[in-house]
């Protein structure tokens, strides 16, 4: 049974996927404290007991926003040690979500602006409606992205274009977002889910200790030098051989049939 929290709605769609949608409409899906703690144990707890998860899709409630970033009504008056405290727990929430070794897809059905944004560029790929808004409004606020939007952000679409847009903190559109590497598909707000289903559809139906291991890899490599990652992906690779679900996959090629993955 899927975990209940006040701020996100976990629902399991079907087996092997886990949808959680941030649920606080009324604010633009703005994270508050309790959407960051809430956030952080569901991440803290796939981290430890994956189960039977094996693709998670991180969505927004209705249609006008993904998510709104910090929820500033709650900062209003926020007094500095106040701020330090909640920013911890927003850090240890992001490092968390990368961290995560079950997949996350963002599907992204409204406008994503600074938190809201740090928080797709952590998923390991995105999805958008067309309709969709982006920014990473943080300077023109006095302060900066502190959630990883600097460095995430500059991975994704480089850094030239990571300058552009957080020191202007300017909105950017689905299209751009799409071009410059953000997000990986634009949709129809009305497809979104759907095509987003079928993506962790295909994922789930994979072995997840070798979806798991090739998440790893992948992330683990990318800013080593090529002699390094390589050994690191064999390291991973390895890990696998032993595993009941590679004896399975070769078994059911080979009998023509389906594969009947365990996570063993």
């Amino acid at each position: 049974m899927a975990k209940i929290y006040e701020t996100i709605l976990v629902e399991t769609p079907e087996p092997g996927l886990l949808r959680a949608t941030l649920n606080r409409p009324a604010s633009a899906n703005a994270f508050n404290t309790r959407m960051m703690r809430e956030l952080l144990d569901l991440w803290t707890g796939l981290a430890a007991t994956p189960g039977e998860t094996r693709c998670v899709i991180l969505t927004g409630s209705g249609e006008r926003a993904f998510c709104a970033g910090a929820d500033l009504k709650e900062r209003n008056g926020m007094g500095d040690d106040a701020w330090f405290e909640q920013h911890e727990i927003i850090e240890r929430e992001q490092k968390m979500l990368l961290a995560c070794p079950v997949p996350v897809i963002a599907a992204v059905n409204g406008a994503a602006f600074a938190g809201g944004l740090e928080l797709i560029l952590a998923c390991d790929f995105a999805y958008a409606a067309k309709t969709a808004r982006f920014a990473l409004t943080e300077t023109t606020l006095g302060i900066m992205p502190g959630a990883g939007g600097t460095q995430t952000l500059a991975r994704a679409a480089g850094e030239r274009r990571a300058k552009e847009i957080i020191l202007a903190g300017k909105p950017f559109s689905a299209e751009e977002a799409l071009s410059w590497g953000i997000v990986n598909r634009l949709c129809e707000p009305a497809k979104l889910m759907d095509e987003t289903l079928a993506s962790a559809r295909a994922i789930a139906a994979n072995a997840p200790l070798a979806v798991r291991q090739a998440k790893r890899a992948i992330q683990g490599g990318q800013h080593l030098p090529l002699d390094k990652a390589m050994a690191f992906e064999i390291e991973c690779y390895e890990r696998l051989v032993e595993t009941e679900d590679r004896r399975e996959g070769i078994q059911a090629f080979n009998e023509k049939r389906q594969a009947r993955f365990r996570g063993r």
